[in-house]
């Protein structure tokens, strides 16, 4: 079965956030966030067994793919997307059924193009050079795909599936959102977590829910940030915001993970997230016009029918949609990421050329 976009109203978002198939994604994502639960990031269980293996080799491939597609060393460039993304994007979507066969050679071809859908999704928008947490979602669902399939096995792989694939993942993206200079898909400014990511935070913060000593404030600590860094997920992604965005504190640019930072326990944080991820992503239609039904993520009953969606959703400048953090329709954001990098290159870019 072919992965089909069918959420379109407001009417299908009340029939989809009551239905088996949320139930069934959300108990998935809580499945692998009690797996790390106390886990620093190499406490990965070994051996990792061969699908762990084929499935960071698959990653692997992705990151090689990025490599022929180097971006033009130009000054004058514009700090909005690289169009180079494209070049790579273009070639991976036409690989991706391939790789993916090559990897899981027990997986049939229709299961096969089923999973390519979600793997191509995973790494960004083609036409507007952005990645959000829409296509992070797209991740989690291979990889529940994978599950499905009986690739992976539940609860066995859910710790590597963490801690191996979706770190390896991570790394991938924060390599193509810096080469590339990835938008975030959106007008959610610092209402965000991130201009990019949500899961890492999620993830994080359950593996620091045991942790004796560090506390959410710790996120303030440059020290214990840098320290914890490669060690942690939540640290990890602070330490990358505050290598990027480098001109003012949490505070100012990030004022949801200081709000959060108030809390008093990492449990507190990681019941928290897992709310949030519900609230800001799964029920958010913005995000959700562009979520995939198929096989194994299974559309609800009296849903809007296929073949509508192309006709009923165009990108533009100025959403009729509510906007909220996480629109994937509102006005272009240059990323910070380009910020830094352009910088780096050459004299100071005024934040808007």
């Amino acid at each position: 079965m072919k992965p089909q976009k069918r959420l379109l109203t407001q009417d299908d978002m009340d029939i989809w956030s009551h239905s088996e198939t949320f139930n069934n994604l959300i108990s998935f994502l809580s499945g692998l966030a009690e797996s790390v639960k106390g886990l620093e990031n190499n406490e990965y269980q070994k051996p990792t067994g061969s699908s762990i293996e084929s499935c960071c080799q698959l990653l692997e491939e992705v990151a090689s793919l990025a490599e022929q597609y180097p971006v033009k060393q130009d000054a004058e460039t514009s700090r909005f997307g690289k169009v180079e993304f494209r070049y790579f994007y273009d070639d991976l979507k036409s690989k991706s059924q391939g790789l993916i066969q090559r990897a899981f050679d027990a997986l049939d071809g229709t299961q096969c193009e089923e999973l390519s859908v979600y793997f191509a999704e995973s790494w960004g928008d083609r036409s507007r050079i952005d990645y959000g947490s829409g296509h992070e979602l797209n991740f989690l669902c291979f990889l529940y795909g994978l599950k499905e399939f009986g690739v992976f096995k539940e609860p066995a792989d859910y710790r590597n599936m963490v801690l191996k694939l979706f770190i390896k993942y991570l790394g991938v993206m924060r390599t193509l959102e810096t080469k590339y200079w990835l938008e975030p898909a959106g007008s959610h400014g610092v209402w965000g977590l991130d201009d990019y990511h949500f899961l890492p935070f999620l993830f994080g913060a359950f593996q620091l829910s045991t942790h004796k000593h560090l506390k959410p404030k710790s996120i303030h600590n440059s020290e214990v940030v840098e320290m914890f860094g490669k060690r942690y997920l939540y640290f990890g992604c602070i330490d990358f915001i505050n290598k990027v965005k480098t001109t003012a504190s949490l505070r100012w640019h990030s004022p949801m993970l200081d709000d959060i930072s108030g809390v008093k326990t990492w449990a507190k944080v990681a019941e928290g997230m897992i709310k949030m991820y519900k609230a800001e992503v799964l029920n958010k239609l913005p995000i959700m016009q562009h979520f995939f039904f198929g096989s194994f993520l299974q559309c609800p009953e009296g849903i809007s029918p296929p073949g509508t969606h192309a006709e009923s959703h165009q990108h533009c400048s100025h959403s009729p949609l509510e906007n909220t953090w996480g629109d994937c329709c509102g006005i272009r954001v240059p990323s910070a990421v380009a910020a830094t990098e352009s910088q780096k290159a050459g004299p100071k870019r005024i934040p808007f050329d």
